[in-house]
């Protein structure tokens, strides 16, 4: 038998793992602070005149306190995409009217998209259209799942079309996004270079209506000119 001095210690239960504290409220306020200072910044300087300690200047703080909570410029102003992205796709998803016609919700798509972009980011979507771009693999893997989260309200879109026989489906989705995204990048990029303004409501109406015959099923071209058909001879036998 082994004696009492020899007995092992009862096992204490272990601890419970430690949380992490959740942010503080002057925390939270001031990352807002820095976003806020920094979306105004990068939209007017573009990110390589953009500097850190501008950023800082508009606050009354430290550079040092800017990176406290992002670690580089780069960092900084991926979030304030990301962030402004979301704001896009909030309203997307928000206003989208899901009970109208696939057409019906893609002009919705478009004229909120041109919308956003020129009238509440200009100077962003310079940044996203330019810099955004040459700096691809400079900001690397994080612009690029930026880019689908954008685009993926649109690609939901067009896979609902699909399914319901209104989009044609012997094209992938990807080049469908494309057909939908390159002619408004072109407008972007008029109103943004050669300071060319435009009737948003009339340019996203006649985008979509020059896209929609590229989109839409073949069939459903046919089924609306028999519609028409239908609709006129019912029309006459009244008269």
């Amino acid at each position: 038998m082994n004696s009492p001095s020899k007995l092992q210690a009862p096992v204490q239960p272990a601890s419970p793992p430690q949380r992490r504290a959740p942010a503080s409220a002057k925390t939270l306020q001031r990352v807002r602070d820095i976003l806020r200072a920094g979306r105004e910044v990068f939209a007017e300087r573009g990110y390589e005149r953009a500097t850190t300690t501008e950023i800082a200047q508009r606050l009354g703080i430290s550079e040092a306190t800017v990176f406290t909570y992002f670690h580089s410029k780069r960092e900084l102003c991926m979030r304030v995409i990301g962030d402004w992205y979301d704001e896009i796709i909030a309203a997307i998803e928000q206003g989208l009217p899901r009970e109208a016609s696939v057409r019906e919700q893609l002009e919705f798509v478009v004229h909120t998209h041109l919308r956003l972009f020129l009238i509440q980011g200009t100077g962003l979507c310079a940044l996203v259209l330019s810099e955004g771009r040459t700096k691809g693999q400079e900001f690397g893997d994080a612009f690029v799942e930026l880019q689908r989260r954008y685009t993926a309200p649109l690609m939901e879109l067009l896979a609902r079309g699909q399914a319901s026989g209104e989009v044609r489906a012997d094209i992938p989705l990807r080049l469908l996004r494309s057909l939908v995204f390159g002619p408004m990048e072109h407008m972007l990029w008029e109103v943004i270079i050669a300071n060319r303004q435009i009737d948003i409501d009339v340019s996203a109406r006649d985008l979509v209506a020059l896209l929609w015959p590229a989109l839409q099923a073949p069939q459903q071209e046919l089924l609306g000119l028999r519609q028409l058909r239908a609709d006129l001879e019912a029309a006459l036998n009244r008269s």
